[in-house]
């Protein structure tokens, strides 16, 4: 355990361990914090990632640093983020002030330009994420809110939107996601136990029908109805 106190100089197998076990820590740390910091970049969550890539950095740059001062500075970091993701489900006033309300900049077709400043983003760049949500003119708009983490919330007029399902007053069936029971050449026995069929089923269709074995098969799906798709590698 040499390498995780400062020393005067690593080897390279040191210089490895290290790199080892701030991975794996922050891999823990992560886990710790949930998906949310992976998912949604706020306020809380960026603060976080800069001081955990800036405090795990130096020990493994600089021989001279230990990893234990690092390691316990990020241990309390994820507790204080832990903490304060709490207090923002608890807290209506501190929740505003980590994930601020979202800003109006579209009303009634019309762009509110005090908003465009307040939020800080150029009337071009609201014209792009708008084209990422193919919208081309912004009188089709009712409503566009700038979403605290950063994204841009589109409402169309009625008349603008997509006629649905009900709107053309189609039956629609039950939806049902295919399972996936083979996987890059593997049987996903977890998900082939919850079908009706067995291991030889399959493999004697996959033999049968596509003159292959199971290791040939990228993907193999089944859904409601049994119907089987193949795709092979």
């Amino acid at each position: 355990m040499d390498f995780f106190h400062q020393q005067e100089s690593l080897t390279a197998i040191q210089w490895i361990l290290r790199a080892i076990v701030a991975f794996l820590f922050l891999l823990f740390a992560t886990k710790i914090m949930g998906q949310r910091s992976i998912s949604q970049l706020r306020l809380l969550d960026f603060a976080m990632a800069i001081s955990l890539g800036n405090i795990i950095a130096h020990p493994l740059s600089d021989e001279k640093l230990g990893m234990k001062g690092s390691m316990i500075s990020m241990s309390v970091l994820v507790i204080l983020y832990t903490v304060g993701v709490l207090l923002s489900l608890k807290w209506a006033s501190f929740r505003d002030f980590i994930d601020s309300r979202p800003i109006l900049l579209i009303k009634n077709g019309q762009i509110v330009s005090a908003n465009l400043r307040k939020a800080r983003i150029s009337v071009d760049f609201l014209l792009s994420e708008l084209r990422k949500q193919k919208i081309e003119d912004v009188q089709k708009i009712a409503l566009a809110l700038w979403e605290p983490d950063g994204s841009i919330s589109s409402f169309l007029y009625p008349q603008h939107e997509t006629p649905t399902r009900a709107d053309l007053k189609i039956v629609h069936k039950p939806f049902s996601l295919p399972s996936v029971l083979i996987k890059e050449g593997k049987i996903d026995y977890l998900e082939l136990n919850k079908t009706k069929f067995t291991e030889d089923w399959l493999k004697n269709i996959i033999t049968s029908t596509y003159n292959v074995d199971i290791r040939d098969v990228l993907l193999a799906t089944i859904d409601q109805n049994d119907k089987l798709q193949v795709f092979l590698l």
